[in-house]
C-alpha cells in the first residue's frame, strides 16, 4: 500500500496504527488524517522515538496492510 492509498483508507489504517501505538487517541489520528509528517511527529512526541525508527516502523505497518 502506498501513502496515497493510506490517505484514502484512513479509517482502516487507524486501527493498525492504534494496535502498534495504543497511546494515540482517535482525536489525534483524526487531526493527522493521513498527513504522514504530522503522524510521524505525533508518534515521536508521544513515545520519544527517533525519527528514523518511526519511519521504519510506519513503513512496515503500511507494507503489511
Amino acid at each position: 500500500m502506498n501513502w496515497d492509498q493510506v490517505e484514502g483508507n484512513w479509517k482502516q489504517v487507524k486501527g493498525a496504527l492504534q494496535a502498534k501505538w495504543g497511546e494515540l487517541t482517535d482525536d489525534e489520528l483524526d487531526v493527522v488524517a493521513g498527513d504522514r509528517e504530522a503522524l510521524e511527529g505525533k508518534i515521536q512526541e508521544r513515545y520519544g522515538s527517533a525519527k528514523e525508527e518511526v519511519k521504519k516502523e510506519l513503513n512496515e505497518i503500511i507494507d503489511n496492510l
